[in-house]
This record gives C-alpha cells, sequence and structure tokens, in this order.
C-alpha cells in the first residue's frame, strides 16, 4: 500500500513539474505582408493567421516555442500579372488570396523577468492545395514550401501573450525560373491564450 501511495505520489509531482515546463495555446492576429517582385504593386495588404503554439521551458531565460498556423496572405497585382503567369488566378482580379500552413520554430529569450522576451527563428510555409488535406499539405511543406526568418518580442501578461514579428522570406515563390523572384515581406501582431 505505502508503495502504491509513494508511486502515485511520484507520478503526480513529475506531471506538476512537466506541466510547469510546458504550456499550449490558442491565438490570432494579422498579417501585413507584401510580396516583392515583377508584377506585383510595392505595397502592405493585410491578412490573418489562426492556430496554436507550445512553450516549453528550456532555462531560466529561454522557451522554445513552435507553432501551427493557418495563414492568409493578401497580394495586390499590377496589370502585367497576367503576361507573366498565364494560369494562376482569374486575371481580372488584382487582389489575390494565398493560405498557408506555416511552422514557425521560435527560441524566445526573456528580458525583464518573464514579461518581456525577444524572438528569432525559422518559418515554413506551404502553399494549401484544396484538393489535399492537413497532413498531405503539411508534408509538401519541406519539398515546396516558403521558408522565411522571423524576428520580434513578446509580451507575457499572465496567460496572455502578444505578439510583434518581422516576416522576411527567403526563397523564390515563383516557379516560372530565376528570372522572376518573388519573395514575401511583412509584420505579424497576435493576441494568444495559454491554457
Amino acid at each position: 500500500m505505502k508503495t502504491k501511495l509513494l508511486s502515485l505520489l511520484t507520478a503526480l509531482l513529475i506531471t506538476q513539474a512537466i506541466m510547469a515546463q510546458f504550456h499550449l495555446g490558442a491565438k490570432a492576429g494579422a498579417n501585413i505582408i507584401k510580396i516583392d517582385g515583377k508584377s506585383f504593386n510595392d505595397e502592405f495588404r493585410y491578412g490573418y493567421h489562426l492556430g496554436g503554439f507550445a512553450e516549453i521551458r528550456l532555462s531560466n531565460k529561454f522557451v522554445l516555442q513552435p507553432e501551427l498556423l493557418f495563414s492568409q496572405v493578401s497580394l495586390s497585382v499590377d496589370s502585367s500579372f497576367a503576361n507573366v503567369y498565364h494560369n494562376a488566378f482569374n486575371s481580372s482580379q488584382s487582389t489575390k488570396k494565398l493560405n498557408y500552413l506555416s511552422i514557425p520554430l521560435l527560441l524566445n529569450y526573456k528580458l525583464i523577468g518573464s514579461f518581456i522576451s525577444l524572438q528569432a527563428g525559422p518559418q515554413f510555409s506551404v502553399l494549401m492545395n484544396k484538393d489535399k488535406n492537413l497532413l498531405e499539405n503539411g508534408a509538401e511543406a519541406f519539398k515546396h514550401g516558403d521558408f522565411s526568418m522571423i524576428g520580434g518580442a513578446q509580451v507575457k501578461l499572465g496567460p496572455i501573450r502578444v505578439n510583434g514579428r518581422y516576416v522576411v522570406g527567403l526563397t523564390n515563390l515563383s516557379d516560372l525560373g530565376d528570372q522572376h523572384k518573388w519573395k514575401t515581406q511583412g509584420f505579424q501582431f497576435s493576441v494568444g491564450l495559454a491554457l
């Protein structure tokens, strides 16, 4: 009986210690993104993102924060877009929307206690194909995706997380070859709730 009680108490303490080091949460926010390249207007457009995140405490100063986000990017094309990329979109529309499955993998460095953190890390994104399910689209992220770097800050107010980030794309989004280079850059602002 004492062994069972001791085992139960040990399991409870280990679970409590793990939960203190690990949090899950949900987040949503705005994307303010532009795509640089021939046939795109040089202006930032609004979109949104929503999804979940985890916080894994590595030490007193460092926290690993992987995320899984559905992210919509709006872009504005100029009149030459139909000449460059014939069958991509309906050429009568000047505003397009692209839906991505994004996987940021961020390292947080705590500046002031646990209140403010700097964030940096890579983001892997794949353009969602409506003919495939979420897992099939996720598998494409490492074959046909966009690779970006993220830098920003996070403010922690109890269970609330407020983020501001700069995102810069490092890969060419165009499949037309090197003569047409399309790269993303912009900002993300979000509010999350850790559970």
